[in-house]
């Protein structure tokens, strides 16, 4: 990662903990760990704490006694288990964590906003949601560099709620400081979003592909040995997150119901306008196909993947804003940042 370039802060205030050391939470894990920041994870199975632990990182299965000694570190604690498992996490900081910041890396945000301010911990949450991953899951599918130049999602609703204050809430900016420094250090991008547009986006650019890599890959099946035989690259890349953890895919696409199906009816309009001119006199796509190019090149522009180039680098092509967190007008800020997918660069 390239931190000459890098104009926001990677000094994070305090420790981190991190609950769940699967993918994302590992990764990060292992990230920090190697900038020399502390930080220190829980996980579920007394069995894949102690693989990490022999790894050499500082992971235990204990979540009250994990819990406890953030509370004594006043550590950022971040929620990387999957979605089911947070109402009750939210119950166990409430109780022996009652002072520590929280974010979490769920791929949906509305719901975990609203679990957030049924316990009156909206004034110590802000929201991250990193566009990163691959098909596997767990400490093993974890490694460094994952998010390099990745897009990291920064929510602010609590600042947008209360705009009209005289003054924000200063531990709720330093919180968000905060967050906004440890996606930097790891090489990401920070982009602010509110839950809402954040669910609506994630719903046509993840949510989607992945019902349409499970019907692709259903499609392809269906065709026999033959077919199979004969898939190659389009198929493969096609299907790629059809590989992901049944559970997983639920819980992201259940959770995030009403946005997914209006970008579902939207692709399955466009599949069956496809069907339709098919089974014309005469068969033709060009409508989808142009359009569809057109897309895929806007894509490519936007997230600065240079094509004919010998280079293994990419240079982002977000727009990016500058940010004072919790001067002047920087909520506005903020909602522009969000109007125009911008990363945000924190002085």
């Amino acid at each position: 990662m390239c931190h000459t370039c890098q104009v926001t802060s990677t000094v994070i205030s305090r420790p981190v903990c991190i609950l769940g050391i699967g993918l994302i939470g590992g990764s990060l894990l292992r990230d920090l760990h190697a900038l020399g920041h502390p930080v220190y994870g829980y996980n579920r199975s007394p069995s894949g704490a102690r693989t990490a632990a022999r790894e050499g990182f500082d992971v235990g299965s204990d979540l009250l006694a994990t819990l406890r000694r953030a509370e004594a570190d006043g550590a950022l604690i971040v929620l990387a288990t999957p979605l089911p498992s947070f109402e009750e996490l939210l119950d166990a900081i409430a109780d022996h964590a009652p002072h520590c910041g929280i974010t979490d890396v769920a791929s949906v945000k509305a719901p975990v906003y609203a679990m957030v301010r049924a316990r009156g911990m909206a004034g110590r949450y802000v929201g991250g949601h990193p566009m990163a991953g691959t098909a596997q899951s767990g400490w093993r599918a974890s490694h460094r560099g994952l998010f390099d130049a990745a897009a990291w999602v920064i929510s602010f609703d609590h600042a947008f709620d209360h705009a009209c204050d005289a003054a924000p809430d200063p531990a709720w900016v330093d919180l968000w400081t905060d967050v906004a420094r440890m996606i930097a250090a790891v090489g990401a991008e920070a982009i602010p979003a509110r839950v809402g547009g954040h669910d609506a986006a994630v719903a046509r650019v993840s949510h989607l592909p992945h019902l349409l890599a499970e019907a692709l890959a259903i499609t392809g099946d269906n065709g026999g040995a033959l077919a199979l035989s004969l898939a190659a690259g389009s198929f493969r890349d096609g299907t790629r997150v059809a590989g992901t953890a049944p559970s997983l895919v639920r819980a992201m696409c259940e959770t995030n119901s009403e946005a997914l199906v209006t970008a579902l009816d939207e692709a399955l309009a466009l599949l069956s306008d496809a069907r339709a001119q098919l089974t014309g006199p005469s068969p033709q796509l060009h409508e989808l196909t142009d359009a569809g190019h057109r897309s895929r090149v806007r894509f490519e522009a936007r997230s600065g993947a240079l094509k004919d180039s010998v280079s293994p680098i990419r240079i982002s092509a977000r727009p990016v804003l500058r940010v004072h967190p919790g001067g002047p007008g920087w909520e506005r800020q903020l909602i522009q940042a969000e109007s125009l997918g911008a990363r945000i660069e924190v002085f």
